[in-house]
C-alpha cells in the first residue's frame, strides 16, 4: 500500500495559549485558545484650546503617533480648535524599536505641516491592562514644544499595555499594515458577519377567474409566472382551457429577511411558440405574507390582477380590469433553508426561531498562525501574500485581519459560537487579500483561495483542546499543491451531556423535511439560490465578504462533475464492502478447513447456537460490544482532514484535470461535443452524487465501532449490552413474535418521522468530512 505524504497529514503542535501563566498576569479566560500578542495601545480622543498657525488665525490639526520607524495619522479637520478623534492606535510589542512614543498635534499645511505640539511617554511608565479590566480612562496632557515647554493647547489620551484580547482591538490602526492606507485600511480589519435570515417562500397557484383574451376564437393556453428577485418559474399551461383556468400547483423560492423584492406574479397565454402575451399581474410584498411553523394549510386568498397597457410609451394600469388570481402563498418556517451540502452542514435548525431547541455546548476556535504560505501575487518584483481567515459555523460567519506581505501570519484571534446540534461541521478558510487598495485600484480583482480546513464536531471530545497543524491543499489545473499550514486550536465544551446524547435520536432535519418532503430536484435548485443570496448580501457588508470567498466556503461547485471525485467514491464503497468480502473468504476457509482448529471450534459453535438458538442475539450483540471495546484502543485521537488519498487527489491524470475544471457549459470548440459532452456530465453528476450517498452509509455502519464518534459510539455498545442482557432473559419466541407484529403493523399505528435507530444512524460521521 502507498504510504501517504507526510507533508499533507495532519501534525499536532503544542503552542503557548493563554500565555501559559508564567509571566503573571492576569489572564482572561475567553482568550485561552490562543498565544498572547502584546501590543502598545494609544488612543487619541480629542483636543482643545490649539493654537491658529496660519495667516486666518485657525488651524487643520491632526495628530501623529509615532514610535521608532512607524508611523500613524489621525484624519484631519480644518478650522478647529477643538478637534475630536477617538481614534486608537495598536503598536505590536513584537517590533517596537524605540523606548519612547511620541504623540504630535500638526497643522496641516499645502507646504510643510507645522508642529502645534507634542506629548512623549516613556515605555517603561506606560500602565498594562487585560481584559476584563474596565478601559483605561483617558486624560488631558499639556502640549510641549521641541525644547519641552509648554505651549498653548491641550491633547486627550490613554496609553497602555495590552493584548488582542482588548476590546479596542478589532477597529484600531495597526502597525503591522502602516503601508495601507485610505479604503484599503476597512479590507483588512476583523469582522463578525450574520449569514440573512432565510425563509422559503410557498406559493400555490389554485386558479384564475375572469381572463380578458385577445383572440377569443381560441382556447386559451394560460400559465402563471412568480418572480422573486432573480429566481422565476412557472406553472404548467392549464388543462381547463378557457377563461377560468385551473393549475393548483407549487412553486418555492428563498427569500431573505429584510425582504427587498416582491413577488410578482403574471397570467400568460401562450399565443404563438415562444410568445406569450401577459393577461394580467399582480405585485405581493413579502411583508405581508403568513409564517406558518407546522404543516397545516394557511388560508387561501383572491388577488386582483392588473392589466398594464402601453400609452405613449408608458405602462399605466387599467382600474376596470377585474380579473382574480386565487392563491395560497406563505413562508414556511418549519424548514431549514439548506446553503451548505448536506454531508457538512453547519447549521440544521428551522427557520422560525420559536423551533428552536436549547443550545448543547459551545464551539470555541483559536485561529493561530500559518506557515510557509506560498506567494499568491506579485508586488515590486517579488512574490508577497496577504492572509486572512474565514470561518462559518450556523448563521455566524467571522474574518479575522489581515496579515501585510507576510508567509508566516500570526492572528491568535479567538471566537465562539452556540452549538445546537453536534453533528455539524465548522469550516475554515484562509484567502489572500486583494483589495488593499480600495476603491477602484482593486475594481475587478478576486481574493485567491489558498486552502481550507473542515472539523465535524462529533468527532471532537467535549472540553479537550485540539492544537494541530492543517496542511492547506488546493487542486488546481495543474495538480494538488500544498499552500502552507495553518495552525488552529478547538474545543467543543458540551453543556448537558444527556440533552447531546438525546440528540442522537433525533430526526436530523425539521419536521416539515419529512412531513412535506421536497424533491431532490427542488432542493437542488433552492441551494442554489440560497447561496447566490447569501453571497450577494454578505458582499455588500463593511468590510464586504466577497462572493468568491462565500462560495468557495459554501462549495457551490460540489455538484459538479469530476472523474476524479466519481472514481473516489466508488472506491469508498469498495472499501466498505471490503469488510463483506473479508468475512466471505474467512468463511470460505472456514469450509475448506484451512485451519482446522478454528473450523472445529465453529462447529461447536453452531452446535451450541442450534441446540440453544436463544443465544443467538445475545451472542452477536456481545460479540459486537467486545468488538467496540477492543477498538477502543486503537480509536482517532486527532480530528479528520483533508484526505488526498481518499479523494485520489495526488496522482490525477492532467486530462481529468482539464475536465474538472472545464467552464460548464463546455467550451469546447465542436457545438456537437458540447451538447454531448455537458449532457454526459450532468448525468455523471447525479451518478457521483448517488455514489457517494452510498458509500456515506457504509462508512457510518464503520463508524459504529470506530470511535470517529466517541459518543455514538458509547451509546451503541453500551445499546449493544443492554441489548445482551434484556435478550438473554427474554425468551427468543416472544422477542421474534414481537418482532414480527412491529414490523408488519398496521399504517395506522406508523409514523412519518423517522425512527430513533435511523436518526441515530444519519448522525454517524462518514469521510465526506475528509473529501477535498
Amino acid at each position: 500500500m502507498q504510504r501517504p505524504n507526510p507533508d499533507f497529514s495532519l501534525k499536532e503542535t503544542a503552542p503557548h495559549l493563554g500565555g501559559g501563566g508564567l509571566t503573571g498576569d492576569k489572564l482572561t479566560s475567553t482568550y485561552d485558545l490562543v498565544e498572547q500578542m502584546q501590543y502598545l495601545y494609544v488612543r487619541v480622543v480629542k483636543a482643545k484650546d490649539l493654537p491658529g498657525k496660519d495667516a486666518t488665525g485657525c488651524c487643520d490639526p491632526y495628530v501623529e503617533v509615532k514610535l521608532g520607524n512607524y508611523k500613524g495619522m489621525t484624519r484631519h479637520f480644518e478650522k478647529r480648535s477643538n478637534p475630536e478623534w477617538n481614534q486608537v492606535f495598536a503598536f505590536s510589542k513584537e517590533r517596537i524599536q524605540s523606548s519612547v512614543i511620541e504623540v504630535l498635534v500638526k497643522d496641516k499645511d499645502l507646504v510643510k505641516d507645522d508642529i502645534i505640539g507634542r506629548v512623549m511617554f516613556d515605555l517603561n511608565d506606560v500602565p498594562k491592562r487585560v481584559p476584563p479590566d474596565s478601559p483605561l480612562a483617558p486624560q488631558w496632557y499639556r502640549l510641549e514644544d521641541r525644547k519641552s515647554d509648554k505651549v498653548r493647547g491641550e491633547l486627550m489620551l490613554a496609553v497602555w499595555m495590552g493584548t488582542q484580547a482588548d476590546e479596542a482591538f478589532p477597529e484600531a490602526w495597526h502597525s503591522d499594515a502602516a503601508t495601507v492606507g485610505g479604503e484599503g485600511v476597512t479590507n483588512i480589519r476583523s469582522k463578525v458577519y450574520l449569514s440573512p435570515k432565510l425563509w422559503y417562500l410557498r406559493v400555490n397557484v389554485i386558479e384564475a377567474q375572469d381572463l380578458l383574451v385577445t383572440d377569443k376564437t381560441r382556447f386559451p393556453e394560460v400559465c402563471v409566472k412568480a418572480v422573486l428577485g432573480n429566481q422565476a418559474l412557472r406553472t404548467k399551461i392549464s388543462q381547463s382551457r378557457n377563461i377560468n383556468p385551473m393549475w393548483n400547483e407549487d412553486m418555492m423560492f428563498v427569500a431573505a429577511e429584510p425582504f427587498e423584492e416582491h413577488l410578482v406574479l403574471s397570467v400568460e397565454d401562450r399565443v404563438a411558440p415562444n410568445k406569450d402575451e401577459v393577461l394580467g399581474k399582480c405585485v405581493i410584498p413579502l411583508q405581508n405574507v403568513a409564517r406558518r411553523l407546522d404543516h397545516k394549510p394557511v388560508l387561501t386568498k383572491w388577488f386582483n390582477l392588473e392589466k398594464h397597457i402601453l400609452v405613449d410609451g408608458e405602462k399605466k394600469k387599467d382600474n376596470k380590469f377585474a380579473s382574480r388570481l386565487h392563491l395560497r402563498i406563505c413562508l414556511d418556517g418549519g424548514y431549514h433553508v439548506l446553503d451548505e451540502s448536506t454531508h457538512y452542514s453547519s447549521d440544521l435548525r428551522p427557520t422560525a426561531k420559536p423551533l428552536w431547541k436549547q443550545s448543547i455546548g459551545v464551539l470555541e476556535l483559536g485561529i493561530l498562525t500559518a506557515n510557509g504560505l506560498l506567494p499568491m501575487k506579485t508586488k515590486d518584483g517579488r512574490g508577497t501574500t496577504d492572509a486572512y481567515c474565514v470561518a462559518k459555523y450556523g448563521q455566524k460567519w467571522i474574518r479575522t485581519r489581515t496579515i501585510i506581505d507576510c508567509p508566516t501570519p500570526k492572528w491568535n484571534e479567538q471566537y465562539t459560537w452556540e452549538v445546537f446540534d453536534p453533528c455539524t461541521v465548522i469550516t475554515i478558510g484562509v484567502f489572500d487579500n486583494c483589495h488593499l487598495q480600495g476603491g477602484d485600484k482593486s475594481a475587478g480583482a478576486k481574493d485567491s483561495r489558498i486552502g481550507k480546513v473542515r472539523i465535524r464536531l462529533s468527532t471532537l471530545e467535549t472540553d479537550r483542546v485540539y492544537t494541530h497543524s492543517y496542511p492547506l491543499l488546493v487542486l488546481q489545473p495543474s495538480g494538488l499543491k500544498k499552500m502552507g499550514e495553518i495552525q488552529l486550536a478547538v474545543r467543543f465544551t458540551c453543556s448537558s451531556l444527556l440533552n447531546m446524547m438525546h440528540i442522537y435520536s433525533q430526526p436530523l432535519l425539521p419536521k416539515m423535511h419529512y412531513l412535506h418532503p421536497l424533491s431532490v430536484t427542488q432542493l437542488e435548485n433552492l441551494r442554489h439560490q440560497a447561496c447566490q443570496i447569501v453571497s450577494m448580501r454578505l458582499s455588500r457588508a463593511e468590510p464586504p465578504l466577497r462572493k468568491e470567498v462565500v462560495e468557495y466556503m459554501l462549495d457551490v461547485d460540489s455538484h459538479m462533475w469530476s472523474m476524479r471525485r466519481s472514481r473516489a467514491n466508488f472506491f469508498r464503497i469498495m472499501g466498505v464492502l471490503s469488510s463483506l468480502v473479508a468475512v466471505v473468504k474467512w468463511f470460505s476457509q472456514i469450509c475448506n478447513w484451512k485451519n482446522p482448529l478454528t473450523t472445529v471450534l465453529i462447529h461447536i459453535l453452531f452446535i451450541i447456537l442450534v441446540l440453544y438458538p436463544e443465544l443467538i442475539l445475545p451472542t452477536i450483540f456481545l460479540y459486537l460490544f467486545l468488538i467496540g471495546v477492543w477498538y477502543f484502543r486503537w480509536r482517532p485521537r486527532n480530528p479528520p482532514h483533508m484526505d488526498t488519498r481518499l479523494s485520489h487527489a495526488e496522482n490525477v491524470h492532467p486530462d481529468e484535470l482539464d475536465e474538472e475544471f472545464d467552464t460548464f457549459p463546455t467550451s469546447r470548440s465542436s457545438d456537437m461535443v458540447r451538447m454531448r459532452y455537458d449532457r454526459l456530465r450532468s448525468v455523471a453528476g447525479r451518478i457521483q452524487t448517488v455514489v457517494g450517498d452510498l458509500a456515506t452509509q457504509g462508512e457510518r455502519f464503520q463508524s459504529l465501532l470506530s470511535w470517529r464518534d466517541p459518543r455514538a459510539s458509547t451509546l451503541f455498545i453500551t445499546f449493544c449490552l443492554i441489548a445482551a442482557i434484556v435478550l438473554y432473559v427474554t425468551p427468543f419466541r416472544v422477542v421474534a413474535l414481537l418482532t414480527g407484529f412491529y414490523v408488519l403493523r398496521h399504517p395506522r399505528f406508523r409514523h412519518k418521522l423517522p425512527s430513533a435507530p435511523l436518526n441515530f444512524f444519519r448522525r454517524l460521521p462518514a469521510r465526506t468530512d475528509s473529501m477535498i
